[in-house]
């Protein structure tokens, strides 16, 4: 990534939209628009858009099960899985009862 090269004025993209689209589209890298000088926006292609936005849905999790481990707001592993057992074993026998 050039970064001056991927730094274009709000002016370039009026007159050379289709040429910028195909180069982001093409090389994954961002450009930033700028409007009187100063970074206003920036322009991605969709799979980079989409794979930031994943990311950022993961990290959330990652911080949110941070947060609930510093919290102590968890759940053993084996109580867990012994009330999926208790579960499944009161369906099967609500289910054997029906038939």
């Amino acid at each position: 990534m050039n970064i001056k090269d991927d730094i274009k004025p709000i002016s370039y993209i009026k007159t050379n939209a289709a040429d910028m689209l195909k180069r982001v589209n093409e090389t994954h890298n961002p450009m930033i628009i700028t409007q009187n000088g100063e970074a206003k926006a920036v322009l991605l292609d969709t799979d980079t858009y989409q794979k930031l936005i994943s990311t950022i849905g993961i990290l959330k999790l990652i911080s949110q099960s941070e947060n609930d481990i510093e919290n102590s707001d968890v759940f053993d592993q084996e109580n867990v899985y012994t009330e999926i057992e208790k579960s499944i074993n009161d369906l099967k026998a609500k289910q054997s009862t029906k038939g």
